[in-house]
């Protein structure tokens, strides 16, 4: 738990986006979900995130440029609701 409170020190300290505006990488929108991604390419703590991350199993969110749900790696974060009839496969 000790390396968890480091690096999220180091982000807070160093202005990083996830220490600023965490709520960003919990969001609900596929948009904003693109963005938290992009915003932790070029993190210094990027691999210490994404690692713990995935030891703890996180539930949900972006950790180290990846979105977590239920605890693994998903490409992309699906629109709340049902799809459209006209992105259903035939």
């Amino acid at each position: 738990m000790a390396a968890i409170g480091t690096w999220l020190s180091l982000a807070a300290g160093c202005g990083l986006a996830c220490g600023t505006d965490p709520d960003l990488f919990f969001a609900e929108s596929p948009q904003d979900v693109a963005r938290a991604k992009e915003l932790c390419a070029g993190c210094p703590v990027r691999a210490a995130c994404l690692a713990e991350a995935l030891d703890r199993g996180e539930p949900w969110g972006v950790w180290g440029g990846e979105l977590l749900l239920r605890g693994a790696i998903v490409p992309t974060k699906r629109a709340r609701g049902r799809p459209r009839k006209s992105q259903i496969a035939a």
